[in-house]
């Protein structure tokens, strides 16, 4: 009887045991912490035709690449943030060879494209005000950037020859969407008006970090207009060969070159500033193979060291350079800064002007002075078309 007693007793124990067990795994898990309403996170490739739409945040996961011959339509006024991240891990926004960005933003609501530590939201740029609310305008490196490959040709090489295409910099070799280059000079990659990129610039190696807009073997049938690069801790835009023109541009603290060309890119920038850089305000490689094209640079205001701050020559060619500068004005120039090589043969100055004494000239000019190479105080963009950047709103372009 003894034992009989017991039992129920030891049951009782166990299954107030087992209730507290389970008790304890029923807890709930702690809530994560939620994405912003509004923001689409985005992780994979995009293969099919896609649209991302106005009044919404797309947040970069990773390298997101539109491959597979896809479109990549992007309305105006929307947000794309990229998440932290260097190395493999950069994130930044590729159109492969045979893809499309149709990025239409407007003046009214311009496309940005910045870190996830921006605060800017599409309500901000709705009510005009495109200036990020916590970010100094001098931030970089928070992200990668924009690359846009196409199958126009590039001036490349190896030790055997020339060679058609390449991978890109600032996406791993790993990575066959990398590659660049073709036959098509007016191959067509989209058309990108009015858009705003941002403190990027993530490094993913030794020396090796990713531009604002890197245009790779890009060709004719692209249409790029209107388009700002703020805070890139690389270069602002860099041409890598192909035959795109840029019209309308604005570059503002790039931490290395603004503007850079490399391997016979044939193209036209007009229309544009330049406010400050870490490095070179132009750097205009010459070609790397046996093709040889050049490029037009024209109708461009520079503010070449702002507030006295500065880093390399204000223009900056090789022996073997091929392009036609013209209607190009320099102003706050420091006593370092000058034009480089100016006995290259395959460049020519055109209406370059210097806002310096005309005495202090020759001390900005690396040999004789070009006769295309004078002293003024004429702008030569119209900033009037500009209104719309960051740069603009905060007084960045204020005397061109």
């Amino acid at each position: 009887m003894k034992k009989l007693h017991l039992f129920p007793a030891i049951l009782l124990s166990a299954m107030v045991a087992l209730s507290s067990c389970k008790k304890e795994e029923e807890e709930p898990e702690p809530t994560p912490t939620p994405t912003p309403a509004g923001t689409v996170v985005v992780t994979q490739n995009i293969t099919t035709n896609t649209t991302w739409s106005t009044g919404n945040v797309y947040q970069l996961g990773g390298r997101i690449t539109v491959t597979n011959g896809a479109t990549l339509t992007i309305q105006e006024g929307v947000i794309i943030k990229g998440e932290a991240g260097t190395g493999a891990n950069a994130t930044a926004l590729l159109i492969a060879r045979g893809s499309k960005l149709n990025a239409l933003g407007t003046a009214d609501m311009p496309i940005i494209f910045t870190s996830v530590a921006d605060e800017i939201s599409p309500a901000l740029v709705a009510a005009g005000n495109f200036a990020s609310p916590n970010l100094d305008p001098t931030v970089n490196g928070l992200w990668g950037g924009v690359l846009i490959l196409g199958n126009a040709p590039i001036s490349a090489s190896n030790d055997v020859g020339d060679i058609s295409e390449v991978q890109i910099e600032g996406i791993p070799t790993s990575d066959p969407n990398g590659l660049y280059g073709g036959n098509n000079p007016t191959d067509n990659s989209g058309t990108i008006r009015y858009i705003s990129i941002r403190h990027g610039g993530a490094n993913i190696g030794s020396g090796n970090e990713i531009n604002g807009l890197t245009l790779g073997g890009v060709g004719s049938g692209t249409i790029i207009e209107n388009v700002e690069v703020v805070a890139n801790q690389d270069d602002g835009i860099e041409w890598f060969g192909g035959s795109v023109s840029v019209t309308n541009a604005v570059v503002w603290n790039a931490g290395d070159d603004a503007i850079d060309t490399d391997q016979s890119w044939s193209g036209t920038l007009d229309n544009f500033v330049v406010v400050g850089a870490g490095n070179h305000l132009f750097e205009l490689d010459g070609p790397e193979g046996t093709m040889a094209a050049g490029h037009t640079i024209k109708n461009g205001s520079i503010v070449a060291a702002p507030g006295g701050v500065f880093g390399g020559d204000l223009i900056n060619v090789d022996a073997n350079s091929i392009v036609a500068l013209e209607n190009l004005y320099f102003r706050d120039i420091a006593a370092d800064q000058w034009i480089n090589r100016v006995d290259a043969a395959g460049v020519s100055f055109t209406n370059i002007v210097l806002n310096v004494d005309a005495a202090a000239l020759p001390s900005h000019v690396n040999g004789a002075v070009p006769a295309g190479v004078v002293s003024g105080t004429t702008p030569q963009a119209n900033v009037s078309v500009l209104g719309w950047t960051w740069a603009s709103q905060a007084g960045g372009l204020s005397g061109l």
